[in-house]
């Protein structure tokens, strides 16, 4: 029998998913990476890793809005190579025979916004699969190479445009950064006039990160279900998170787990909070449910 001392509400919805847990085998894990899986060095650490590894009967699936190219060093550390990803916030899912599922912006909507970012000091970074490009090597660049260990391919934004409607494709990612006061301007303007074509997401008050309208990493995962794990249902599903674009994630599966550092809106739908990024939050909490 177990018997439970109850602290708050979202302490006894905690006992209750662990109650259950012990009727109930998880099938897949998934994470968010930054924020969420990595420590304050920006890279994965050995507590973390070691958890993993023991888990290695459970599917360990990383889910970012990062490029894939910036994602499998870290799944080449973890030892799961073998395990989809799912980039770019579910824009692309992919597994080690190739594309599973992927989603493009429209190269109308990506025209629309470098002309809306031409005479202003905004960074426009456009990705496509594995491609990324930069206009120039600034220091928003810079930032990202640090951040995901990834170098990008210089080229004008308006070439990569003419490009990629020459070659038939979109990008699966549009990150727009600069001034504070430029961001708000142009997301305010991208929102009311591409509102049913593109999600905007405000990672920092400098970044605006833009992906299809149509996905997200909750409609990633049942995608991912439905070709790779037929077996498994969304509550058979433990998910890991820390900010915005983790929230409808974290509520649809079995058990939504929020990191400390996480944003109140974030930690507040969590079924659960454990420590935070930087004190192997994820690691602790797979060695308690495990």
């Amino acid at each position: 029998m177990l018997v439970f001392k109850i602290k708050s509400k979202q302490d006894f919805l905690f006992k209750c998913h662990y109650a259950l847990f012990s009727l109930m085998n998880y099938k897949l894990i998934c994470s968010d990476i930054d924020g969420t899986l990595l420590n304050k060095d920006r890279e994965l650490s050995a507590a973390t890793i070691r958890e993993v590894k023991r888990l290695s009967h459970i599917p360990f699936v990383l889910i970012s809005s990062r490029m894939p190219k910036a994602m499998r060093h870290l799944q080449q550390q973890l030892g799961n190579s073998h395990v989809p990803i799912i980039a770019y916030n579910g824009g692309l899912i992919l597994n080690t025979n190739g594309i599973i599922h992927s989603t493009e912006i429209g190269n109308n909507v990506l025209e629309s916004i470098i002309n809306k970012s031409a005479n202003t000091s905004i960074h426009l970074s456009l990705f496509h699969a594995d491609e990324w490009y930069v206009p120039v090597m600034d220091y928003w660049a810079n930032r990202e190479i640090n951040n995901t260990k990834v170098l990008p391919e210089l080229k004008s934004n308006i070439e990569v445009l003419k490009t990629w409607q020459q070659e038939g494709k979109g990008a699966h990612k549009i990150m727009c950064m600069g001034d504070e006061h430029e961001i708000d301007t142009l997301y305010k303007t991208l929102e009311k006039e591409h509102e049913s074509e593109i999600m905007l997401y405000r990672s920092k008050s400098t970044y605006i990160e833009i992906s299809h309208r149509s996905i997200s990493k909750r409609t990633a995962i049942e995608t991912l279900l439905n070709y790779c794990y037929p077996d498994a249902v969304l509550h058979e599903v433990i998910a890991f998170g820390d900010n915005y674009n983790d929230i409808e994630m974290l509520k649809s599966v079995g058990l939504g787990i929020a990191v400390a550092n996480a944003n109140e809106a974030v930690l507040k739908i969590a079924k659960k909070i454990t420590d935070t990024n930087k004190n192997d939050g994820v690691a602790k909490i797979l060695s308690e449910l495990f």
